[in-house]
């Protein structure tokens, strides 16, 4: 149109129109062809550092989450902020040998690792890396490169809920079901033991081992992680687990990048139809080296000084676990992601949004935690949107009653103290909830088969327990648990129980486990 403009005010005659119009094109093709820009698009120089954080001029053409290369330095990024004259980059390792005028390139794809089955048992960093001493990761036939961003399953691809994903822990298991491929968030008070349930419910799959674990520490301390990684080789469990590490001493794009490197690890093995079980430890730690980022990078605070997408950078995290279909290979990948409250503030900016993202959550309390109850978790506040859909027939059986008795026992737990004329009823139930109560707590790093909680919650029923003192509870549990293993018969019965199809508490093994044990 502007050439058009041009050609009537200067009275060029209309037959020559179409030659200038047709010039015009090919020198503006030939002038893009050749322009700088190419070259700009391509190529940056680094303006300023601050923690991690670079600021780049040029790469005009460049992509939110992209790879970028810092030439020479042996060091990558990814672009986060995309700006009028400048790029905002994000540098994943020690930023010491950057600085300004450093050139920096465009890699033109996203962040991606190399996973294979051969990181099973190993201890590796946010790139996938190994660091554990036990030499490099050689690449196989299976070898994948996968992007750590991907798209979560659609609805097509997926299934409901249905199969068990036990995790060793009676409260957990028989009230708070969990299934393959949901997502569960732990969350309480530090040292509450919200690390100890993740980490049982990873010994656990010791029985049948056809659960691959992945770990994801995101700014631990390394002794911590030490701890960890020698108590599962101990166990056991470090063949059949990997874990991720990215400690406080690591830059906040490190701790960033953590949880996506993990999920990319476990989707590997979801898609070959296999099933994974992921633990964030924690999201809390997550979100704040996502702040410090986005600050540095002048992005807009919000509330708790979070940026506005903080809530996108769980749910699209936590949005890739999934159950899939038969079409896609009916592989799971099951989320227990963690956070941590302050003085059980669960209405807190991350606790909420994470809430609202997960199927359901274990919450611990500080106060059941100091009086002995462990797994300190209120079951009054905790739940599993699931529910029996992923229970076995025995466990959906005996904890049906289970869960009407404690709620009894807490309506009325809140008025012991203050009157103590009871009457026959009340008094009953108060102590039957005790006993319960009593039944249901468990050391830590000592998961128990199905078969053996199940039996535990059907013995609670029995005349014998319920004229137990409390005192002796703990005692007599270990000792039946011990005479079923004796047993050959009745410990292998426990063993296959989860198999059952139909249950009948008044026809059952279990009952003539109990009077043998008795008598």
């Amino acid at each position: 149109m502007q050439l058009e403009r041009i050609l009537t005010e200067t009275n060029i005659e209309r037959s020559k129109f179409k030659q200038y119009k047709v010039l015009s094109k090919y020198i503006n093709a030939v002038a893009k062809k050749y322009t700088l820009n190419n070259v700009s698009n391509k190529y940056g120089k680094v303006l300023f550092i601050k923690d991690g954080v670079v600021k780049v001029s040029g790469l005009s053409q460049i992509k939110i989450g992209e790879k970028v290369e810092f030439v020479g330095k042996n060091l990558f990024g990814m672009a986060l902020n995309l700006e009028a004259t400048s790029v905002g980059i994000v540098i994943f390792g020690e930023d010491t040998a950057i600085y300004e005028g450093v050139i920096v390139k465009r890699c033109e794809q996203n962040f991606a690792i190399k996973v294979d089955k051969t990181m099973l048992g190993r201890v590796v960093d946010v790139l996938g890396q190994p660091i554990d001493g036990l030499g490099e990761l050689k690449d196989t036939k299976t070898t994948r490169v996968m992007s750590v961003e991907r798209k979560a399953p659609g609805i097509v691809t997926r299934k409901s809920v249905h199969e068990s994903m036990l995790t060793g822990v009676k409260m957990v298991d028989a009230l708070l079901p969990i299934g393959r491929g949901q997502r569960e968030l732990i969350i309480g008070d530090r040292q509450t033991g919200k690390s100890a349930i993740a980490v049982d419910a990873i010994l656990n799959q010791q029985v049948n081992k056809d659960i691959v674990c992945i770990y994801v520490a995101v700014g631990q301390k390394k002794s911590t992680v030490r701890r960890l990684v020698e108590m599962l080789n101990t166990k056991g469990a470090l063949e059949y687990t990997i874990v991720v590490v990215s400690t406080a001493s690591d830059a906040a794009p490190l701790q960033f990048l953590a949880p996506y490197t993990g999920c990319t690890i476990g989707e590997y093995f979801r898609d070959e139809g296999k099933h994974a079980l992921i633990v964030y430890d924690d999201l809390s730690k997550h979100a704040v080296a996502y702040r410090q980022m986005s600050l540095l990078l002048r992005r807009p605070p919000g509330r708790e000084a979070y940026p506005g997408d903080v809530f996108y950078i769980h749910s699209r995290l936590l949005e890739r676990a999934a159950k899939l279909n038969e079409k896609y290979g009916c592989g799971s990948l099951t989320a227990f992601p963690i956070v941590e409250t302050q003085a059980g503030d669960v209405s807190a900016y991350i606790p909420t949004n994470i809430i609202s993202i997960t199927d359901g959550q274990i919450f611990l309390e500080k106060e059941l935690f100091n009086k002995g109850i462990r797994p300190a978790v209120n079951v009054g506040l905790s739940v599993s949107r699931v529910g029996s859909a992923a229970q076995s027939a025995v466990m959906k059986k005996l904890a049906g009653a289970l869960k009407l008795e404690l709620a009894q026992y807490r309506e009325l737990a809140r008025f012991e103290q203050f009157s103590s004329n009871a009457d026959a009823v009340t008094t009953q139930i108060l102590k039957k909830g005790k006993l319960t109560i009593e039944l249901l707590k468990q050391v830590n790093n000592n998961p128990m088969a199905v078969g053996m909680e199940a039996l535990m919650i059907f013995a609670m029923s029995t005349s014998y327990f319920q004229n137990l003192d409390l005192s002796l509870v703990r005692a007599e549990e270990a000792k039946l648990l011990q005479y079923i293993h004796s047993v050959s018969s009745f410990k292998l019965y426990a063993a296959c129980v989860d198999a059952v199809k139909a249950f009948n508490p008044k026809d059952t093994v279990f009952t003539e486990m109990c009077q043998s044990y008795v008598k």
